[in-house]
């Protein structure tokens, strides 16, 4: 029986930093995704916008300066993976 995931990993402090200007048009991106969906869920717009779609709303808050995120400064490892590189399955 496999152990679970979480129990092979140590949990550390990780130094986090509220960021308000983005690093990337990805990182930029993702925020308005997560933003919009906050907003279709029933969150109220922080500012004023002549758009009713919840992607051009979390655009403008973006532009106004209203939207901050959170990173962590955590390395990227890939897992080790026991045997093949692509597990198969046998029913």
């Amino acid at each position: 029986m496999a152990t679970p995931a979480s129990s092979s990993f140590l949990l550390e402090m990780n130094p986090m930093t509220i960021e308000t200007s983005f690093d990337s048009n990805y990182r930029k991106v993702l925020v308005a995704a997560r933003r919009a969906r906050q907003i279709q869920s029933g969150s109220h717009a922080l500012v004023q916008s002549q758009s009713t779609k919840a992607c051009r709303i979390a655009q403008d808050e973006i532009e106004a300066g209203k939207i901050s995120y959170v990173k962590t400064e955590t390395d990227v490892v890939k897992p080790l993976v026991d045997g093949p590189a692509v597990p198969i399955l046998l029913g």
